[in-house]
């Protein structure tokens, strides 16, 4: 048969630097500390394409995807991560025209969460990770990225200072200095928050760490269920800590610092938050990408 892919492109000798699939979902088996994990995952996996080929060997990239995955049903992967890892490996391997593979996937993953111990349910999270393989003459070198996103709430700061001047005016016993500290009335945003890491080869993160990084940087995380009761408690310690979608941020880099003090400075982070506005027709967002050692000395300062 003529291979069609490894003829000479027609419409230009052009590089191209990612050609892949996309959105091809897996169910990936994870060892855990005390259990397997089986995450729903969504692939994108590419190649780059020299200017001298018509096209990508696009089935390769299927069917290697199919063959990682579908044997963790008896040998469970370390991580998603590491996963990304190997098929971005072998990807270079199968592709010996390319000299760089891309692995980007995402996950549903589940934490038992809840308000309180009789209150617990599978709250649902994010996973991120992604792998890209470069090739420098016979070495392949590897990198990868590993972080998640979590969905909880903010009470914005502002609306509450101006509510609490506002009040004042109206009952003047809020004035009172025992009651400085009462929350007041503002507004909410749903936040979501992301962390991603990237990390050498030999060093791992646990992603349960990182989720619990990000739910300490917002004004609370929220619950699948919450009892009339439970939500109070859930309002009322978000309006005890108000941020605006700043706070967030540097609460979450900050703790970034406290929280994983083992890794190297040339770890390099990225942090997005988003706050969806209540009152706005617009959200609200706020991001920073800096390595490790950077956000140490910012913090020490």
């Amino acid at each position: 048969m003529i291979d069609v892919h490894a003829q000479l492109p027609r419409f230009g000798r052009l590089s191209l630097r990612r050609v892949g699939v996309t959105g091809i979902k897996k169910p990936l088996a994870v060892q855990r500390p005390d259990r397997v994990v089986t995450l729903t995952a969504s692939f994108d996996v590419a190649v780059d394409l020299p200017s001298d080929r018509k096209g990508s060997d696009l089935s390769r990239n299927a069917e290697l995807l199919a063959e990682v995955v579908d044997a963790t049903a008896t040998r469970p992967v370390a991580s998603l991560e590491s996963a990304c890892s190997e098929i971005a490996a072998e990807l270079l391997r199968r592709h010996p025209y390319a000299r760089v593979a891309e692995v980007a996937s995402r996950a549903e993953y589940f934490l038992s969460r809840g308000i309180s111990d009789d209150r617990r349910s599978y709250e649902d999270y994010l996973l991120i990770a992604e792998a890209r393989a470069v090739r420098n003459g016979d070495r392949v070198q590897l990198f990868r990225s590993i972080g998640a996103e979590a969905v909880g709430m903010t009470a914005c700061p502002c609306a509450m200072s101006t509510c609490r001047a506002r009040l004042v005016e109206e009952f003047p016993l809020l004035a009172d200095p025992s009651l400085k500290e009462l929350p007041i009335i503002t507004h909410n945003q749903r936040n979501r928050t992301r962390l991603v890491f990237e990390i050498p080869e030999k060093v791992e993160i646990e992603a349960d760490a990182v989720l619990d990084a990000i739910e300490e940087g917002q004004s609370s995380p929220t619950y699948a269920i919450l009892k009339r009761g439970d939500e109070a408690t859930v309002v009322l310690n978000a309006h005890r800590n108000p941020k605006f979608v700043e706070d967030v941020l540097r609460s979450l880099l900050s703790g970034v610092v406290r929280r994983f003090p083992g890794l190297p400075d040339d770890v390099n982070v990225r942090a997005s938050t988003v706050s969806e506005e209540s009152i706005h027709k617009y959200d609200v967002i706020a991001a920073n990408e800096l390595t490790l050692g950077e956000l140490r000395r910012q913090v020490a300062a």
